[in-house]
């Protein structure tokens, strides 16, 4: 099932995307999905609708150098645990919308494509074998990076917690097995990343057991598995695209702050 968020005019609702490609619509749904659908019976084309992010999380985990070629172009070895940081809930967009680059800031701003899970339930200390149960889908993400300052910092939270820095969409999957996924990054339509989920040094079931030994996840929660080689600059005017097997792809564009 492919859960989106979507303006059909005023207001923003949850909706199912269903049809084939060219055929696509959006049947609403009241409340949070989350808590299960409920059909209105109002449907929509969905070229018709505008898409946004298609969850707000309370927080956002993010994993780094969870791809062993990733952690080797940045100049270190693979980490033998876990790196995390956090993302603002501020820095989420979704797709269509701008990546605002921050010039007066920053000389060098990346991508860094990813898949992204997001919580269906309260849950603490979760072990790898029940991590299923509390996932509620996949979505596509943009882990926007500010690289001169993350270097300038010495830590992360200023170049990736930049508002626009967190592209999500362009819907959440629930019914995906994220253990294999080919995951593609391109720039104006050229491929710069390339890779699959099979890659990850600790994949998704490992990551929820890991952070929710840290700290409770709430509904919405999303976590971000890390991204594969490849990453590198944007620029202003670029459109850079985020595509996963079996989810779709977030595609936005870079424009200037000023």
């Amino acid at each position: 099932m492919r859960i989106a968020r979507f303006s059909a005019g005023e207001g923003v609702t949850y909706g199912v995307v269903e049809g084939g490609p060219g055929e696509e619509f959006v049947s609403s749904v009241a409340g949070h999905p989350i808590g299960g659908v409920q059909f209105t019976g109002e449907r929509f084309p969905l070229a018709e609708v505008r898409l946004v992010a298609p969850i707000i999380p309370t927080k956002i985990i993010a994993i780094g150098k969870n791809y062993a070629d990733h952690a080797r172009e940045m100049g270190g070895e693979p980490p033998a645990e876990p790196v995390i940081f956090s993302k603002p809930s501020s820095a989420v967009i979704g797709p269509g919308e701008a990546i605002v680059y921050p010039e007066k800031l920053s000389e060098r701003v990346d991508f860094e494509g990813e898949l992204a899970v997001v919580i269906g339930r309260l849950c603490r200390d979760v072990p790898v074998e029940r991590a299923k149960e509390v996932i509620f889908g996949y979505t596509c993400a943009n882990d926007v990076t500010a690289r001169d300052l993350q270097a300038k910092d010495g830590q992360w939270t200023r170049a990736k917690g930049f508002d626009t820095f967190c592209p999500l969409g362009p819907w959440i999957q629930t019914d995906l097995d994220p253990s294999d996924l080919a995951i593609t990054t391109t720039v104006n339509g050229e491929i710069r990343q390339s890779a699959r989920t099979s890659q990850l040094m600790h994949d998704v079931p490992a990551l929820i057991a890991y952070v929710t030994a840290v700290m409770t996840l709430i509904p919405g929660d999303v976590i971000l598995t890390g991204t594969p080689a490849g990453v590198g600059p944007l620029s202003i005017g670029d459109e850079v695209g985020v595509g996963i097997e079996g989810i779709g792809t977030l595609t936005n564009r870079v424009v200037s702050r000023d």
